[in-house]
């Protein structure tokens, strides 16, 4: 399994993930603007891996912190210097919150023990997601159709996360189990994650994969190949609306239109149970020319018009079920969402 983010000798690294499948290599970040200009450059990206990044830039920038100079003033700054890369994954603010409960918990101790503590909660956020990535694959596993194609869309796997995966851990785990099953990736414009990162990962597992243009799902769904549907989350509103990667929208109506269960893998620490619906979360828009260029070469005239929005929102009525660590949630997701979240200690 892929290792997409490690605290190594005062220093996070992580792989960068806009060289994948050609190249290996890992981008070592000293500071914690350094982690920062990652999660904005998407060196590393997903949700929850976004939010171990995060918690690991608060434990670098106290590490650096100045002795002399205010603590929380210090804190505030790096926290809000991370809470700023990426607006939509709710994971980034939940790991901030988490890392703060945790400094004002150890802030009347000395400074080196605030700082140790501080990296192993860090660390603690990173073994606890590989862990609920787990939970998420066995809890999701007996939704795959054994004998089916599986698709996805985007990159909801390792290197989503801190290892193992939301939505390709579902898959993994249907695999490990014995289940037959050839997966379908939507390759996902702009920025390619299925077709790079997400075919690469299933491959390295010996899994069956076909990479498929986003404008191919509703051929092969409409084929009866395909079994199910499963893409992960980067928010998750009170009503079972879902914010994921820029196309999981058509892709949902796709399904529903030829009755293959839509299914949604993510944590508990996805859910933002404090926004009614979707049309609360604030979407991302990114740079144009993730959109005008592909591998560094144009393909757009120029002067022509680009919007680039990095996610959309399912209204939870194309949402099957969502599968948690905790368990799968039917709807009504009002109710069944909250009773995961109110299991969650």
């Amino acid at each position: 399994m892929v290792e997409t983010i490690a605290w190594r000798d005062s220093k996070v690294v992580m792989i960068d993930q806009r060289l994948l499948p050609h190249e290996q290599r890992y981008v070592v970040c000293e500071d914690y603007q350094q982690v920062a200009d990652c999660i904005r450059k998407m060196v590393i990206r997903g949700a929850p891996a976004i939010g171990v990044a995060a918690a690991m830039g608060v434990a670098l920038g106290m590490l650096r912190a100045a002795k002399d100079e205010d603590l929380d003033a210090q804190l505030e700054q790096i926290c809000q210097t991370l809470a700023s890369t990426r607006p939509t994954a709710v994971n980034l603010f939940w790991a901030l919150d988490r890392m703060r409960r945790r400094y004002h918990q150890v802030r009347h101790l000395p400074l080196e023990q605030v700082r140790q503590a501080l990296i192993e909660e860090a660390e603690r956020i990173r073994l606890e997601d590989i862990e609920i990535n787990r939970a998420i694959g066995r809890h999701g596993a007996p939704l795959i159709p054994d004998g089916k194609a599986v698709l996805t869309h985007c990159n909801a796997g390792a290197l989503a996360t801190a290892g193992y995966g939301t939505a390709l851990g579902v898959i993994r785990a249907a695999w490990e189990a014995g289940k037959r099953i050839h997966v379908y990736a939507d390759e996902t414009r702009p920025f390619l994650q299925g077709a790079r990162l997400t075919a690469w990962e299933l491959l390295q597992d010996g899994i069956p994969t076909t990479v498929i243009t986003d404008n191919m799902a509703g051929y092969f769904l409409r084929s009866g190949r395909i079994g199910c549907v499963i893409v992960g989350a980067d928010r998750i509103a009170a009503n079972g609306d879902v914010a994921n990667k820029i196309g999981t929208y058509t892709l949902a109506v796709l399904a529903r239109a030829h009755n293959v269960p839509f299914y949604v893998a993510a944590p508990i620490s996805t859910l933002d149970l404090n926004i009614s619906c979707g049309d609360e979360i604030p979407i991302e828009h990114r740079p144009p020319e993730e959109v005008t260029h592909i591998c560094g070469h144009k393909i757009t005239p120029d002067g022509v018009g680009v919007e680039n929005p990095a996610f959309d929102v399912t209204p939870h009525e194309y949402v099957t079920a969502i599968i948690t660590e905790k368990g799968v949630a039917w709807p009504p997701y009002e109710a069944s969402l909250r009773a995961l979240a109110d299991s969650t200690p």
